[in-house]
């Protein structure tokens, strides 16, 4: 047999074989195609879980979401938690700092924190340091006044710098923990040259009157403060 005629009839086969290959291709991937389909009628489209965040009012246990807080006036799970931190007799002036300075409790929390350590360390009253960083700047660190006095107690740079711990600028005085403890630096010296707490105010402010209305509204505020963290209607805190 000529070698032409048998090479056609092997390409015919060939050919023949693709052919019924692609036939059987296509039929599987329209037998795939049809149960796709069928399983889209009849299960329905795939639900996505519901992602959106909860409505700012909603309330679960009686407290709302974190970071906000209920119509009802029930704690927040930011209030439980910043609370939760402290000690007890501190809870309550937690709450009155929140009203009063209108700040939100985590906030605050590390200002406590850091008084109550220094203050123990120190000798000094924690409820004195807070009650002059609320006359001072209502609990704001960033507060900056005309005459440069920076964060939490109002230190003037040009005046205490030698209080600032080394290696550190006037930039940290921007620092809660650090303004503090440099803060209570300038109250020690303040109540050391003037021998006595009022006195010692009066000079803190830069007044040079024993008596004066400035160390009346911070022993105003330290009262208030006291008030707070004594137990309310028979329970403790």
């Amino acid at each position: 047999m000529p070698v032409s005629v048998t090479l056609r009839k092997s390409m015919t086969r060939s050919l023949d074989a693709i052919s019924s290959i692609t036939q059987h291709l296509v039929m599987i991937v329209g037998l795939l195609l049809l149960l796709g389909v069928a399983s889209f009628v009849f299960k329905g489209p795939e639900k996505k879980p519901d992602v959106s965040p909860p409505a700012i009012d909603t309330v679960i246990d009686g407290s709302a979401p974190a970071g906000h807080a209920s119509r009802t006036g029930a704690r927040t799970p930011a209030d439980i938690n910043a609370a939760a931190a402290l000690k007890p007799h501190l809870m309550g002036v937690l709450e009155y700092v929140k009203r009063r300075y209108r700040v939100s409790p985590e906030a605050v929390l590390p200002v406590f924190e850091v008084a109550e350590l220094i203050g123990q360390e120190r000798r000094i009253d924690p409820l004195l340091i807070l009650a002059i960083i609320g006359v001072e700047s209502g609990f704001n660190p960033f507060a900056e006044s005309s005459m440069g006095a920076r964060g939490l107690m109002q230190v003037i740079p040009r005046f205490h710098m030698d209080k600032v711990p080394e290696g550190m600028g006037v930039r940290h005085l921007f620092d809660p923990a650090v303004n503090i403890q440099v803060g209570v630096r300038v109250l020690e010296e303040a109540i050391r040259r003037r021998g006595g707490l009022t006195a010692g105010l009066q000079y803190y402010a830069g007044s040079s009157d024993a008596a004066g209305s400035y160390a009346n509204k911070v022993l105003a505020e330290k009262a208030r403060l006291e008030k707070a963290a004594r137990p309310q209607n028979g329970t403790t805190r």
